[in-house]
C-alpha cells in the first residue's frame, strides 16, 4: 500500500512570516511582549508553601518516630464527615 501526501508540503507553521516594515517604523514595535496577571504574580508567591510543608512533614515524621504524635479523632471523624456529606 502506497500513501502519498499531497499538499502537505505547502502547510509549514514553522516557516518565519514575513512582516512589511516601512522604512521609517521602528522594529522595536514588533518586540514580543510579557504580561504576568494578578492571579499568576500571586501563584509566585506561594512557593514559600512548598518550603513550610516540607517542614511541617519533617516535624511529623519526626513525632511519630519519637511517639509523640497523638491522632485527635473528634476531628478526623468531623473531617470526613464534612467530605462525605457535601
Amino acid at each position: 500500500m502506497k500513501i502519498t501526501s499531497y499538499g502537505v508540503n505547502a502547510v509549514n507553521a514553522y516557516k518565519n512570516q514575513v512582516r512589511n516594515v516601512k522604512a521609517g517604523d521602528n522594529k522595536a514595535s514588533f518586540a514580543d511582549k510579557i504580561e504576568i496577571s494578578k492571579t499568576a504574580q500571586e501563584m509566585q508567591g506561594v512557593s514559600t508553601y512548598s518550603a513550610e510543608r516540607a517542614e511541617r512533614v519533617q516535624q511529623l515524621k519526626a513525632d511519630i518516630a519519637s511517639g509523640d504524635y497523638k491522632v485527635n479523632a473528634r476531628q478526623v471523624a468531623e473531617d470526613m464527615l464534612k467530605y462525605y456529606r457535601f
